[in-house]
């Protein structure tokens, strides 16, 4: 789940910005790939994910403090899945037969086929864990397992985990310049490998700033889990582990969740949730809550209520008010929907990317019903007007309840890098 390679790619004027954006929307993908849609399988994302990558053993102590914080789905070992079913868990199963490798072979293959058996009626069990972070040369691989277990058992996710746009040509196994290598990266994953679920991660507090990538990925991932018709997941960042990345405090955790949101992401992972030479994360060593936990446990369980209120909708468009980052599209000028800032607390500096993010959603492509906004200051809190004709409701995710916010216009509230559900009745 992390690269080791950091780059810095200089911010593209507004003008190539919106080139670049506007290219984003007409990814050329085969016209077979394009045409056939996603595959179909019985497995449903169901819940919003709400998981984390490098995390302790299981155990009913463990299973019990991350059920609590709002974590819906764990990694296990076979042994494991007792316990998460105990808690009322989700899990990824672990194990080394999950591996192209064990096609190749007729012994491995038998022990791979006995694992299923064993687990696929399991209560707990949500996917197999097939690899983090592959190469476009690990594809055909990795697509015949995907379409083996497909086949095995339909019911569970095959799950894989992508590079970031910062990663090398090498690493992606594409040539190019960072949207044309990452963009070919994403075609042929999804044309051999077909998934379910399309999840990357991307890592944007560094210790010198932030990166310039992150709504960049963000965008290229939503287009590309649009026109295959699957949910995405979004890897966030919540510890540092080398000197050059910082740990995000609990603002900056939130304008990492509810930008994801903005952008349609029907799942969240924390790298990390506890991890020996890791700063941050979820836990320390003995186990005992991080200061960032509390600020975790309540944006779970905000994101979920979210993502399940979206879930029945379609993400039709994303929108930039403000600094438009590499990547983002500005809000067009004759919108019907403004965002116009109040009041900002005084603050000493201000992220790169300042100012607000809509996404808009709906069952019509031509009407959006829902829209998340979001303040893209982690710094300071906002009081902002959405601009709108009709009678607007807010969605308050700790009640899970929408109440009446406005006609036309409606006031909010924005703590740093937080967000709000709004439905137009």
């Amino acid at each position: 789940m992390r690269t080791t390679r950091q780059i810095a790619v200089p911010l593209a004027t507004l003008a190539a910005t919106a080139v670049t954006a506007i290219t984003m929307l007409v990814l050329p993908y085969p016209a077979a790939w394009a045409g056939d849609g996603p595959v179909t399988a019985p497995w449903t994302i169901g819940k919003p994910i709400v998981t984390y990558w490098a995390g302790p053993a299981l155990s009913d102590a463990v299973a019990t403090q991350m059920a609590e914080g709002g974590w819906n789905l764990v990694w296990a070992r076979e042994e494991d899945l007792d316990v998460a079913a105990r808690h009322g868990l989700r899990a990824y199963l672990q194990h080394p037969l999950l591996s192209p490798q064990s096609l190749d072979d007729p012994d491995r293959q038998s022990q791979l086929d006995a694992l299923i058996d064993r687990v696929k009626a399991h209560p707990a069990l949500y996917g197999y864990f097939l690899r983090d972070e592959p190469s476009a040369s690990d594809f055909p691989g990795l697509g015949k397992l995907v379409a083996y277990l497909r086949q095995r058992d339909p019911a569970h996710l095959a799950f894989i985990n992508l590079f970031p746009t910062y990663a090398s040509n090498a690493q992606l196994g594409t040539q190019g310049d960072v949207v044309t290598a990452y963009r070919e990266h994403l075609r042929l994953y999804m044309q051999i490998v077909k998934p379910d679920l399309v999840s990357y991660d991307h890592y944007h507090f560094r210790a010198d700033g932030d990166g310039d990538q992150y709504f960049l990925n963000l965008a290229m991932i939503r287009e590309t889990a649009l026109q295959a018709g699957v949910p995405f997941l979004n890897i966030i960042q919540a510890c540092s582990w080398t000197p050059s990345m910082r740990v995000p405090n609990g603002d900056e955790l939130r304008y990492l969740v509810y930008t994801s949101l903005a952008y349609g992401a029907q799942g969240i992972c924390h790298y990390v949730y506890g991890w020996p030479n890791h700063v941050g994360g979820m836990v320390n060593p003995d186990g005992t809550p991080t200061s960032l936990y509390p600020a975790a446990k309540a944006l779970n369980h905000e994101f979920e209520a979210i993502a399940e209120q979206l879930q029945p909708l379609r993400s039709l468009a994303v929108y930039h008010v403000g600094q438009v980052p590499w990547g983002g599209i500005a809000l067009p000028e004759n919108s019907a929907l403004r965002v116009t800032a109040i009041a900002a607390s005084s603050r000493s500096g201000a992220p790169a990317a300042d100012g607000f993010v809509l996404g808009l959603f709906g069952q019509d492509p031509d009407s959006a019903s829902h829209v998340v906004v979001v303040n893209l200051d982690y710094r300071a809190a906002r009081t902002a007007e959405l601009q709108g004709s009709g009678l607007w409701e807010r969605f308050d995710p700790v009640a899970r309840t929408w109440s009446e916010a406005g006609r036309d216009a409606a006031s909010l509230d924005f703590p740093p890098g937080g967000g709000h559900l709004l439905r137009r009745k």
